[in-house]
């Protein structure tokens, strides 16, 4: 397979069960030319029957033309075996950059078999776990997808209550970490990243004006309700100049990921800023509000008017693995904790994720998370422990993972790694996918890699203790090792 091939597997993902196919296939040849078994268009194969499109080999040519046997062409290759033995000599040589001064004092990696037990490499000198970044996002992905199922979706929506003279509708925020203020484009096929086709607070006003409009509705008190998550709307362990710079007060009802309407910079209370922004579409849409825009829970006795629905996780996972978008990855955590704990706090979500990793047979042993992106420099993974759950997604017992490994950038062509690992191995480019992970001082891939033997492999590379002058040429040191494992014959 071409890397050209494997990096167009990003824009549409994977469906099928097996980890090789899910990883590397590209879904866009299946969906455009019908697939293994499905006719090319209209449903019906080109015998008329349903059974999917005819060998042309055996289809005959129209009266009285002349053309010649249908030559089928040798394989070009053996079919790669996906899974077998690493070579672990060839793996260190492959790593080589990480003996770089560059990456500081402190260089940890694992590397193992995507499918199986065991490692074919590890090198944890020193303190056995390091700062992971972003690679944190691997874990609350994961997790996500294993409690909620990559299908599910979140809904903003608005309720009635009929009390008093003037009914009071309720805007109640479900957790769309992708919401916006009016429809937005979708992906065109040519951008690096994933753009999912978003909710918009401005269809929601105009569906719920409709229906308050034909139940004899025009006026109306407003709420607004986002008691979904609770506790701190910035973690603790965070450093203090985080907002408005790197990350939102996390809300489960934002607009633009907790941005103003020009995108310049984040709001201090994304949840009334929503709400005064659905205020407005609402007076729009010719409904009139009266009195202030209140914060309040929802009555249970309240009745559903209208809802509008995020994407469906995979989607979501997709575009944060991508981007390595921090608030997404703290509302998914979030999510997780209401989904295991029954609360939407950052404490709830780690412990709900602790439990989930060992529930699965994954040892965190001194690891320690704090934060759903990874932001938290009080961080401490494993390099282990993120092969382990990428294997985990990689595995036939979780199916519902997959959508994560198809998230992952590919290097030189997708999301964060588009125009990173060009200057190692030119193998490498395409047959690399990772997550990446960047802090002051710390940088990180997380991922899986095809040699050019077909054996597919994870990893995970860390260095926590780069000096700042040497961040981009330590960087670069990282990239030419991930780099390297898809270029080696492992």
């Amino acid at each position: 397979m071409t890397p050209a091939v494997i990096a167009r597997s990003t824009r549409t993902g994977c469906g099928a069960a097996s980890p090789r196919c899910s990883v590397w296939c590209w879904s866009g040849v299946a969906r455009s030319h019908g697939g293994p078994g499905r006719p090319r268009s209209g449903g019906t194969s080109s015998r008329g029957d349903a059974a999917g499109p005819a060998d042309p080999a055996a289809v005959a040519p129209p009266p009285g033309v002349d053309v010649p046997d249908v030559v089928r062409p040798a394989a070009l290759a053996p079919p790669a075996p996906g899974a077998g033995p690493l070579d672990r000599a060839a793996i260190a040589a492959a790593l080589a950059p990480l003996r770089d001064k560059d990456l500081g004092p402190h260089v940890l990696a694992a590397v193992a078999p995507l499918t199986g037990t065991g490692f074919a490499y590890q090198a944890t000198e020193g303190l056995p776990v390091a700062m992971p970044a972003s690679t944190t996002k691997v874990v609350t992905s994961a997790v996500a997808l294993f409690l909620l199922g990559p299908d599910r979706t979140f809904a903003t929506r608005t309720v009635l209550e009929r009390s008093g003279t003037t009914p009071r509708l309720v805007l109640v925020g479900g957790g769309d970490p992708y919401l916006t203020r009016t429809p937005a484009s979708t992906d065109d096929g040519t951008s690096p990243t994933y753009q999912p086709k978003r909710a918009d607070i401005r269809t929601l006003a105009r569906s719920t004006a409709a229906s308050l409009r034909a139940s004899g509705v025009s006026v109306v008190r407003l709420g607004y309700d986002d008691t979904l998550f609770s506790g701190p709307a910035m973690n603790p362990r965070w450093e203090a100049g985080y907002f408005p710079e790197e990350v939102s007060p996390i809300s489960p009802l934002w607009l633009d990921t907790g941005r103003t309407a020009d995108g310049r910079t984040r709001v201090a209370n994304p949840s009334a800023t929503a709400a005064l922004e659905f205020r407005r579409e609402l007076g729009r849409a010719g409904i009139k509000v009266s009195g202030t825009t209140s914060h309040a829970a929802a009555a249970a006795s309240a009745t559903a008017v209208a809802q509008v629905h995020s994407p469906t996780l995979a989607q979501i996972v997709q575009r944060l693995l991508e981007v390595s978008d921090n608030n997404a990855a703290e509302v998914l955590l979030r999510q997780i904790g209401v989904a295991e704990g029954g609360a939407g706090t950052f404490t709830a979500g780690q412990a709900a994720v602790a439990r989930v990793l060992k529930a699965n047979g994954i040892d965190l042993g001194t690891s320690v998370l704090y934060d759903g992106s990874g932001l938290s420099r009080s961080n401490r993974l494993a390099p282990q422990v993120l092969v382990d759950v990428l294997r985990w997604a990689a595995s036939d017992r979780a199916p519902q993972l997959r959508p994560l490994l198809a998230g992952l950038p590919v290097a030189g062509y997708t999301g964060s790694l588009d125009d990173r690992m060009d200057q190692g191995p030119p193998a490498g480019r395409g047959r690399v996918r990772a997550k990446t992970g960047t802090l002051t001082g710390v940088t990180s891939l997380a991922g899986i890699a095809v040699d050019r033997k077909g054996r597919l492999m994870a990893f995970a590379l860390m260095a926590d203790r780069v000096k700042a002058p040497k961040a981009t040429l330590a960087r670069t040191a990282m990239d030419d090792a991930a780099a390297g494992l898809g270029a080696c014959l492992c």
